[in-house]
C-alpha cells in the first residue's frame, strides 16, 4: 500500500506511474478528495478517461478496486446487500427437525454469513490493503430514489441493514462518481462531492496519451491520428464526437493494418473503429474524410 500524495506534484507523479496523462487541474481535483476524505465527481463526454482515474488510484496506491456499474432500475439488492434467501430455507428446514428455538432459529438465519454484500456494503468493509477505492461509474444512468439512497450512505459512510444493524466504515474508501451527464444529478450529491469536468485532452496531451497507450503506432501516423481527430471534434454537426478510447482503439488498428501514415483509403476502411454511428460515419466517408486529411497533413507540414 503506497502513501497518499502529499502534494499536487505528487499527484500527477502518482497518475503519471499509472500510464495516466492529466493535467494540473485534475491533479488538483483528486489530490484535494484525497487529502480531505471527498467523493471525487467526474463528469465529461464518455471516452474521456473519467472511469481510467479510478482503476489508476486502485493501481499505484495498492487499494482494492471496487466497482457499482450502473443502469437503470438499479436497486439496493444489487447495490448494497441482499439475503441469501435460498440457504435461509434451507436452514429453516434444518432447523424444523431440531429442538432449535424460534428466537435462536431469527438470529441465526440473519447473520452475516447469510448476507450477500454487494458493492456500497463491500467498501465500507475494513481491509489490510487500507480503504478499497469504490467507483460508481455512469451514475447518470440511474435513477433519482437510487441518487437519494446514496447521498444518504456517502454522508456518513455508513449503512444500516435492519435485521443486523448498522454497518459504518472505520476509515472511508476512496469514493470515485462519473457521470456522461445523460441527466443532472441532483446538487445535493454534487455538494458532498469535488466536482471536476473532463474535458476532451487538446493535441499536444492526446499524442502523449497515445504514445503511452499505443506505443506502437509510427510517431508520424500518431501526429496524424490526433490531428484528424481533433478535427472532428470540431465538427458541430456529428451526433457522438470521439473520445480518447476511440484515438487509442484507431492508432492500435491502424497500425495493426500496417498503416505508416493516414491515406483516404485507410480511413475509409476504419472509421468504424473512431465513429460509432452509421450517421457520422456516412458525413465523413469519401469527399469530407479527404478533405480533412489534406488539411491535417498542410497543418503538420506548415508546424514542421
Amino acid at each position: 500500500m503506497a502513501a497518499l500524495p502529499a502534494s499536487v506534484s505528487d499527484t500527477l507523479q502518482l497518475l503519471g506511474r499509472g500510464n495516466y496523462v492529466a493535467d494540473r487541474s485534475l491533479a488538483t481535483a483528486v489530490y484535494l478528495a484525497l487529502s480531505l476524505g471527498r467523493p471525487l465527481f467526474l463528469e465529461g463526454e464518455a471516452g474521456t478517461g473519467k472511469t481510467e482515474i479510478a482503476k489508476v488510484l486502485s493501481e499505484t496506491l495498492g487499494r482494492k478496486l471496487i466497482r457499482l456499474q450502473c443502469y437503470e432500475g438499479l436497486d439496493v439488492a444489487s447495490a448494497v446487500y441482499e439475503w441469501n434467501y435460498a440457504r435461509q430455507m434451507i436452514e429453516i428446514r434444518l432447523a424444523e427437525t431440531g429442538e432449535e428455538s424460534r428466537d435462536t432459529l431469527e438470529e441465526n438465519i440473519f447473520s452475516d454469513r447469510f448476507l450477500i454484500k454487494r458493492p456500497l456494503l463491500q467498501a465500507l468493509e475494513p481491509d489490510f490493503a487500507g480503504p478499497p477505492v469504490l467507483l460508481i461509474d455512469e451514475l447518470d444512468r440511474t435513477d433519482e430514489p437510487f441518487e437519494a439512497y446514496l447521498l444518504e450512505t456517502l454522508s456518513d459512510f455508513q449503512i444500516t441493514i435492519p435485521e443486523i444493524g448498522t454497518v459504518k466504515a472505520e476509515h472511508p474508501p476512496i469514493v470515485v462518481i462519473t457521470s456522461n451527464r445523460t441527466r443532472e444529478i441532483h446538487d445535493a450529491l454534487k455538494r458532498r462531492c469535488f466536482y471536476f469536468w473532463v474535458d476532451y485532452p487538446n493535441a499536444e496531451r492526446e499524442l502523449e496519451i497515445l504514445r503511452i497507450k499505443a506505443p506502437g503506432a509510427a510517431e508520424n501516423l500518431s501526429r496524424e491520428v490526433v490531428a484528424f481527430v481533433q478535427k472532428l471534434r470540431g465538427m458541430k454537426d456529428l451526433f457522438k464526437l470521439p473520445g480518447v478510447a476511440e484515438t487509442i482503439d484507431w492508432a492500435h488498428a491502424l497500425s495493426q493494418l500496417d498503416v505508416l501514415a493516414l491515406t483516404p483509403e485507410a480511413i475509409n476502411d476504419t472509421l468504424g473503429v473512431l465513429l460509432k454511428y452509421q450517421d457520422d460515419i456516412m458525413k465523413i466517408q469519401g469527399s469530407e474524410a479527404e478533405r480533412l486529411l489534406r488539411q491535417v497533413k498542410q497543418e503538420l507540414a506548415a508546424a514542421q
